[in-house]
């Protein structure tokens, strides 16, 4: 009797799907819509490639700042870039320590080398003579115009991170592994001028007023260190010979390495840092990210054995993730956090000529340049890991140096005449039919409400479609170009579409902010994979609504099956409903 009802109930069921489609007169297919691909942010600008067009973190595609190659530098890395008082470029790097002087064609000539693992640090005197700190275990070199080297100062210490010239003429060395910072008069006489309770004093530079500022590791802080005024100093001790300096703390970062320091001619402090601090109860260990490698030191000793000095772990390659932070102190100290990220590592900082401030990055090797409202642009990318190290000459032109490998380049300050972009492939998922291309430029329409205006931006469009996921030379050629926004495309029917944007005789901030691409895929016809049987007895999981009379979802329970397109049949209280499923 059993199985006499579970026979009758499958034939049932068959007998009413058939019913159903023969009733219903189900047509062939399910008309499509007109549906459009749309960019206008920045994650889906910086998906695409940009060729002489900066992506900013507002949405907005304009036209970057001239990079060009000057030199690739016999190094595989270089940390440093300055230019010396005529304007001559220099780039310090390893391995092993060397410091290279370029030619006004970027030839680039080895000025010193010497034994030591990295020259970390460069700087130049009022005289031009050049100064050169190496790490670890280092020193600071002296070396003349004719290239003469000779030890100008010895720390005793195992980093020289920094060097910076007061504009007396004294020599700063910003030092670790003991967090102290050295001042040397010309004659080579140095003293001990500030002993921190950092381990590492990583970055200096100057405030407005020429207080001496200098970024610390591990607690990320930034410190304005003065000489004393007073009989009594932080740095007082039962040594006489103690320096009378005064350290204050401007600000204490959320991360545990600065990296860089930037002053504005207005008195603005730009801070950069990365890596994340230890949690509360966790054993501090430093982590120092130098060009050669990561500097990872941990407290050793057990417990009632007595303290044991700091183990020096192996130099390891560049950190691949960490977290970065720029910050902004006011002249009157108040500070606020500008950019922060946990992809791009920042190294250094520069401003341009236009007043942003720019960021080298890693380890993507991505100039950035943020504007004082935190608004930043992605200028350009390398070809470097890194970008380690930013100059400025008088007359505007930025340099910057590279790590692996060491290269050197010129930004601006003259912006690329024409910028081109190319956006992702993308998949309609379906055999499409493409419309029209619009986008929006807000430089091109406030011209178009002026009388003829000769410096309007010229914007040209070029569409390709294919049916492969990466474009190549199986896809159509570009069609267009397309001037005018709203234009019907060409591009023949295709799964896959990708736009390109030309910037033709722009200016600086032409561009555009969003780019929608209209396309028709291809009516899909019903398709029926397979009919499911429920087995009779089974009640429905949820019964809920029924006895209060309102309609509601009944849930059949169905055998695994794989992915079914083409049709979903929905049973409820109303009846059966049947829509199509677009097939990939």
């Amino acid at each position: 009797m059993l199985l006499r009802r579970a026979g009758l109930f499958r034939i049932l069921c068959f007998v009413s799907v058939l019913y159903f489609f023969s009733v219903l007169g189900l047509p062939a297919s399910f008309a499509e819509h007109t549906r459009r691909w749309r960019q206008s942010t920045y994650e889906d600008f910086l998906k695409g490639t940009a060729h002489g067009v900066a992506v900013r973190s507002d949405g907005h595609l304009e036209l970057a700042p001239k990079v060009t190659l000057l030199a690739d530098a016999d190094a595989s890395y270089l940390w440093s870039v300055r230019l010396d008082p005529k304007g001559t470029l220099y780039a310090a790097g390893g391995s092993p320590a060397k410091v290279f002087r370029f030619d006004s064609n970027g030839k680039p000539a080895v000025f010193f080398d010497s034994t030591d693992l990295s020259a970390q640090a460069i700087a130049f005197d009022s005289k031009g003579a050049l100064y050169v700190g190496t790490s670890p275990d280092g020193k600071v070199y002296r070396v003349s115009a004719t290239g003469e080297k000779s030890v100008f100062f010895d720390p005793k210490t195992k980093y020289i991170w920094d060097l910076a010239f007061s504009p007396d003429g004294t020599l700063y060395v910003a030092t670790g592994d003991k967090g102290q910072v050295f001042a040397v008069a010309p004659d080579g006489k140095g003293e001990l001028f500030y002993s921190s309770d950092e381990a590492h004093i990583r970055v200096l530079a100057f405030d407005a007023k020429g207080n001496l500022i200098a970024g610390t590791e591990p607690s990320g802080r930034i410190l304005r260190i003065s000489r004393s005024s007073s009989k009594t100093s932080v740095n007082d001790s039962k040594d006489s010979a103690a320096p009378k300096t005064e350290g204050f703390v401007l600000y204490e970062t959320s991360r545990r390495e600065v990296t860089s320091l930037a002053v504005s001619a207005d008195g603005t402090i730009y801070v950069s840092a990365i890596g994340e601090k230890p949690r509360v109860g966790q054993a501090p260990g430093a982590i120092i990210s130098t060009a050669q490698g990561t500097t990872t030191i941990t407290p050793g000793g057990a417990a009632g054995s007595g303290q044991v000095p700091p183990q020096q772990q192996p130099f390891v390659p560049f950190p691949p993730l960490l977290s970065s932070s720029i910050y902004r102190i006011s002249p009157e100290g108040a500070p606020d956090e500008l950019w922060t990220s946990r992809e791009d590592v920042v190294y250094t900082l520069g401003l341009a000529s236009d007043g942003r401030l720019l960021a080298g990055t890693g380890n993507a090797g991505a100039l950035l340049a943020v504007d004082g409202h935190g608004v930043f642009a992605h200028l350009a990318k390398s070809g470097s890991a890194q970008i380690t190290g930013i100059a400025r000459n008088s007359s505007g032109k930025v340099f910057l140096c590279t790590a692996n490998p060491g290269k050197i380049f010129s930004v601006g300050p003259e912006y690329e005449a024409e910028g081109t972009f190319e956006s992702r492939s993308f998949d309609a998922q379906l055999f499409s039919q493409w419309g029209r291309l619009e986008w929006w430029s807000p430089q091109s329409a406030a011209s178009a409400k002026s009388s003829a205006n000769s410096n309007e931006p010229r914007l040209e469009f070029f569409v390709r479609s294919g049916n492969t996921e990466d474009p190549g030379r199986e896809w159509s050629r570009w069609h267009g170009p397309y001037t005018k926004s709203g234009s019907a495309m060409e591009a023949p029917s295709a799964r896959f579409v990708q736009w390109k944007a030309v910037i033709h005789d722009g200016h600086p901030r032409d561009g555009l902010d969003w780019v929608s691409l209209a396309y028709l895929p291809r009516n899909v016809a019903p398709i029926i994979d397979g009919i499911a049987m429920q087995d009779p007895g089974v009640r429905a999981q949820s019964m809920v609504g029924m006895s209060s009379g309102q309609p509601t979802t009944v849930m059949i329970r169905m055998p695994p099956s794989p992915n079914i397109s083409g049709m979903v049949i929905t049973h409820t209280a109303e009846g059966l409903s049947i829509r199509g499923v677009d097939r990939a």
